[in-house]
């Protein structure tokens, strides 16, 4: 072939390849990344109750970002289902509350867990709040890491896994079916550990980064190798299933008798940022919903905040927890509360 039959064939080539391009539409057109060090200058300068710092996230498309966020967009149908539990308020509520030194003796109020790369958050915030109740109801006797992986791999009426799913929906499955335990992932603790690597959401440290796009884990009925208790023996259930109305006395009743609750909130972009504080809205836009765990509540420098466990390992926010303003149903986190009681046998 000569010269200029080359050159010929080549621009061939390339215009083809530009109009295959220019169809698809997506081809050369590169995911925008949603966080910017504008964003964390713009939250910071703004004096507000938080402060923001760089984040992971910068360098995510938000369609990456949106896969992490739980909770389906028809949630609150599914939440409204539920009986409300009416508490009658006590007049000496504490300024200050925090699980963790109510029930020293419970070691799972003070654990942040990992869900990887999926969007499972439904599924942690619940077996997270589970495993405190059974400590906290036992008064410290019993001792349970109910299991992730049985929850968001079996519960086929809890929602699509790692797709996202309801919160409601995971405390009436441990009512109905029950949980085995199972520890985080590589753990080999439990009956069932969770098998989605843990991953690096934000901070670039020593875990493998996040990419929003594991998938559910299969529903195994058996332990893993060298667990003793057979998989029915090893399972934990749920006594009663309620949600809290939307207000902060009655949130604050729950937490201070029965211990954390689960709760489910819009993410909105500046969220990805936080760092230290009493999170409320600056900017972003929303992401989609979450699901996490409240544990207690408090004030720093005069606003009143919930504290909260997230589920995206200890290298986020403040050591994996994080304060967001209480008494406004900020982000809608007051308004989607749900809980339990464990049946101890």
């Amino acid at each position: 072939m000569s010269i200029e039959s080359s050159v010929m064939l080549l621009r061939f080539c390339l215009l083809m390849s530009l109009a295959l391009a220019i169809v698809s539409g997506r081809i050369l057109r590169p995911k925008s990344t949603l966080l910017s060090s504008n964003l964390v200058q713009e939250i910071n300068s703004a004096q507000t109750t938080w402060k923001a710092a760089p984040s992971k996230f910068m360098s995510w498309s938000k369609e990456s970002i949106e896969r992490l966020m739980g909770v389906r967009a028809d949630n609150d149908e599914h939440h409204r289902q539920l009986n409300v539990l009416e508490h009658e308020v006590p007049n000496d509520l504490p300024e200050n509350f925090d699980a963790r030194e109510q029930w020293p003796s419970c070691p799972t109020l003070k654990e942040v867990r990992d869900q990887g790369s999926c969007g499972s958050c439904w599924a942690f915030g619940a077996v997270e709040a589970m495993s405190d109740r059974i400590c906290i109801a036992s008064n410290g006797t019993k001792n349970a890491h109910i299991s992730a992986e049985d929850l968001v791999s079996c519960c086929k009426l809890c929602g699509f896994g790692c797709n996202g799913g309801y919160p409601q929906a995971a405390w009436s499955y441990f009512k109905r079916s029950g949980l085995v335990t199972g520890g985080n992932y590589n753990s080999n603790e439990g009956c069932r550990p969770y098998t989605i690597p843990a991953c690096d959401h934000h901070v670039n440290k020593t875990l493998p980064p996040c990419q929003g796009e594991g998938k559910t884990p299969s529903c195994a009925k058996d332990c893993i190798d060298g667990y003793s208790v057979p998989y029915p023996q090893d399972k934990h259930h749920g006594d009663s299933v309620y949600s809290i109305r939307s207000d902060e006395k009655q949130i604050q009743t729950e937490l201070y008798k029965n211990g954390p609750v689960e709760a489910a909130f819009s993410v909105y972009a500046d969220f990805l940022l936080y760092s230290s504080g009493v999170y409320k809205r600056t900017s972003g836009s929303s992401l989609g919903g979450h699901a996490i765990k409240i544990l207690g509540w408090g004030v720093e420098d005069s606003t009143p905040y919930w504290l909260v466990a997230n589920s995206w390992n200890q290298d986020w926010g403040d050591n994996g927890f994080f304060k967001i303003l209480r008494g406004k149903n900020e982000c809608g986190i007051e308004g989607g509360v749900v809980a339990g009681l464990p049946k101890l046998d």
